[in-house]
């Protein structure tokens, strides 16, 4: 039997920011106890969902992951705004925003193709950075969806980030939301 992790690579977000922004969302959480919200220290920054992956495949990703990352610097990203995709009076996941940053997209850019290099596909989309913090089971009925966006305009939340690695991680799945463990941490600048 073949041994396969649903793997993906993000950048993982400090502990200190992680604890801010759950205090800052604690009013949204309230607002929509039902949704389901993401470990609070389990959020991150999604650079490539690689999905469920045969675990003997993890060298040659770490390999990849060490190259590209030798070849950029470290930056900051500033997070801010939340939002929902597609919109508050359809949401299916509560998002926290990343602002603008080429180094970020240049790293993602070079971390699909190399992957796409070793077998993995290519997104179909543009690379939009940002922080998942809750994905709603069903439809949010009219009323629910207006209070949850008047509470998310409330919420008074930003935050630098300095970016110094990118890490691969390993997702599992539970009834209570997924889990996410580090298996490699590639440092930018072959630091």
């Amino acid at each position: 039997m073949i041994d396969q992790r649903r793997l993906f690579l993000a950048i993982a977000l400090p502990d200190a920011v992680l604890d801010e922004l759950e205090s800052a969302i604690a009013s949204l959480r309230a607002e929509a106890p039902d949704l389901m919200w993401s470990a609070p220290h389990g959020r991150h920054i999604t650079i490539k969902f690689l999905g469920d992956t045969d675990f003997d495949r993890v060298d040659s990703i770490t390999r990849m992951m060490d190259e590209i990352a030798r070849t950029h610097r470290p930056f900051a990203l500033h997070l801010a705004h939340l939002g929902a995709f597609p919109n508050f009076r359809k949401a299916r996941v509560v998002w926290l925003g990343v602002d603008h940053e080429p180094r970020c997209e240049l790293l993602q850019h070079d971390m699909e193709l190399a992957a796409d290099g070793i077998g993995f596909e290519l997104e179909g989309r543009a690379f939009r950075p940002y922080v998942t913090l809750a994905r709603a089971k069903g439809t949010l009925d009219a009323d629910r969806a207006r209070r949850l966006a008047r509470a998310a305009r409330k919420v008074d939340f930003s935050a630098s980030v300095d970016v110094a690695e990118i890490t691969l991680f390993e997702s599992t799945l539970a009834p209570t939301g997924a889990r996410h463990g580090r298996l490699h941490a590639a440092t930018l600048g072959g630091r």
